[in-house]
């Protein structure tokens, strides 16, 4: 984890609420698909941590939703805006397990970290399927993206409104080899009742350092108590107990 300075290159909505960051920078402690960074964002006390969508060398890409004060400030930053962040943090996606045909599952703003890990895996010579939901047509984004990469991809809508109607659960294969999942706790867990085979589940948390010193985002695990910003945010799936996450 390190200290680095960020300058905004493009800052523009991809959906109504959801926003796409270009930034430029040093990307050398993002070093796994499924890693966040933590903004410094002037007027709110603490950061706001984003996962990564894609890095490149020189070059960071974020997926966000506008949902409070400090997203909206971030939404309203312009080109050549440079952003205090806290990089590389959290575990990410073992790509070590995948085997040959990996399915990706992601939910609303949860398919953003899937995007680098396709990137990885497809690098790799792996067969590439992802299934991407959301709530209605002008909800979906990065549809065309996945494609482009390589992956078949199948969208859902809970309303019907594109692709196939229903939730993810409702279009996942079954004959993939593992599978990584990002999205709502909700999503998530149907997708662990649901899904063959072994997998690894990225979750979303209320995190004040964002590094693990507060110990304010611990829950409980088979192996013993985990913390989502350091531990996680990705969990094995054999790990998780649900009863003690409410």
């Amino acid at each position: 984890m390190e200290r680095r300075r960020f300058e905004i290159l493009e800052n523009a909505p991809l959906t109504g609420d959801v926003y796409r960051m270009r930034l430029a920078g040093d990307t050398e402690d993002v070093t796994a698909p499924g890693q966040f960074v933590d903004i410094r964002i002037e007027g709110c006390y603490l950061r706001r941590p984003i996962s990564v969508c894609d890095a490149e060398k020189d070059r960071l890409t974020l997926i966000y939703k506008v949902v409070g004060r400090g997203t909206e400030k971030l939404a309203a930053m312009g080109p050549e805006t440079a952003l205090d962040m806290l990089a590389g943090l959290g575990n990410g996606f073992d790509l070590t397990r995948s085997g040959p045909r990996p399915l990706l599952v992601g939910g609303g703003i949860g398919a953003a970290p899937l995007y680098l890990l396709a990137k990885r895996l497809l690098a790799q010579g792996k067969d590439v399927r992802a299934v991407l939901g959301f709530g209605r047509k002008d909800e979906v984004f990065y549809e065309k993206q996945f494609c482009a990469l390589g992956c078949a991809v199948t969208v859902t809508t809970v309303d019907g409104s594109y692709g196939t109607k229903g939730l993810v659960t409702d279009a996942l294969p079954t004959d993939h080899s593992f599978y990584y999942a990002c999205g709502p706790e909700r999503m998530l867990r149907a997708v662990w009742e649901r899904a063959a085979g072994p997998g690894e589940l990225s979750f979303e948390a209320r995190m004040g350092c964002g590094f693990g010193a507060c110990m304010g985002c611990t829950v409980q695990t088979a192996s013993g108590p985990k913390r989502i910003c350091a531990d996680g945010p990705v969990l094995r799936k054999e790990e998780v107990l649900w009863q003690t996450r409410g």
